[in-house]
């Protein structure tokens, strides 16, 4: 096959229709800025957040709101049940779906979120991993519930040393993952996750990045947040999910920052102000992961989400770029 020059990919891609990916840590700002570029451009959001998938899950991942929702479309939000799993390759056929519906309406694909690896599948394609096996994974389930997820990490260590190292001994979802791929592969995960299948995005993509100048300040804008939530009652949106669906703390939807803790504290297991702090350092250090990765996105123009004009900065240089109203030379 004949590669092709610098120049004629650019004009591949110049003539793809145009979408912009807005990301950036929790508490960033990305939901205000995305419905001012609402104002200013034809564009319909596409939710990149592995919590908001979840009904019910309203105030803990800080879904959009319903004024917000008729403003501007917003697609990916309120898709599954909290008892129910959703996966990144999931996500990639429903987002790639939701963009080409939104450029056959006529409006730019406003993809926005800090669910990061969502972004990377969009990117960089989906490792070829082997789909869930049920009797593999209740075996695990059975041999963890008598030996306990710490004994199976062991068993994961010896197999692939390299998930092992990034996944904690309780952590067992990720345990059952890696060690179900390396008895249905025969390979460590970490060896195919290195090997993904690549895909081709046909947008011309716009990336922006919200990162804080002052890292002390996202962390108070943390906690203030928090706060908000507990005023809006999220103790009591924990309480009813866990009262109508068979959730324990290693359920993908209470894995989400924020709902383990509070479920925690309803069980009994910590106080009031040990959840409070257990909360905000697993968001601050979500934050710090997320930044992490967005130190490795290429081609990302970066702006300082603590600015005052902020949104107004975003909206600029959107507009200089060449994105426009319907109509507008």
């Amino acid at each position: 096959m004949t590669k092709q020059s610098p120049t004629n990919q650019k004009q591949e891609l110049a003539a793809c229709p145009p979408a912009i990916f807005l990301t950036g840590p929790t508490a960033s700002g990305k939901s205000s800025v995305a419905l001012a570029i609402a104002r200013h451009l034809p564009v319909e959001i596409v939710s990149v957040d592995s919590a908001q998938v979840y009904r019910h899950m309203d105030i803990g991942t800080a879904k959009p709101r319903a004024g917000s929702t008729a403003m501007v479309p917003h697609h990916l939000i309120d898709l599954i049940e909290p008892d129910q799993r959703y996966s990144a390759a999931r996500f990639l056929h429903d987002a790639l779906a939701a963009m080409r519906d939104i450029t056959a309406r006529g409006n730019i694909p406003l993809l926005a979120g800090g669910t990061m690896l969502y972004f990377k599948t969009l990117l960089d394609g989906l490792s070829p991993l082997p789909s869930a096996n049920g009797a593999l994974r209740t075996r695990l389930e059975t041999e963890a519930k008598k030996k306990g997820w710490p004994a199976l990490h062991a068993e994961l260590r010896q197999l692939d040393p390299a998930s092992a190292a990034r996944i904690k001994p309780t952590d067992g979802q990720r345990i059952q993952r890696a060690l179900e791929v390396c008895h249905l592969t025969g390979e460590p995960m970490s060896r195919i996750l290195k090997e993904p299948i690549p895909i081709h995005l046909p947008y011309n993509v716009t990336r922006i990045a919200l990162v804080p100048g002052n890292r002390a300040v996202l962390h108070q804008r943390i906690a203030t947040r928090f706060d908000k939530m507990l005023r809006l009652g999220l103790i009591d949106e924990v309480r009813a999910i866990r009262d109508k669906f068979c959730l324990d703390a290693q359920s993908p939807s209470m894995r989400c920052v924020g709902y383990r803790q509070v479920l925690m504290y309803l069980d009994g297991k910590i106080d009031a102000a040990t959840m409070d702090a257990m909360v905000l350092a697993a968001t601050r250090q979500l934050a710090k992961r997320q930044l992490t990765w967005l130190r490795s996105m290429k081609q990302t123009r970066e702006f300082d989400c603590l600015a005052d004009d902020v949104s107004e900065q975003v909206c600029k240089y959107l507009i200089n770029a060449g994105l426009r109203k319907p109509n507008e030379s």
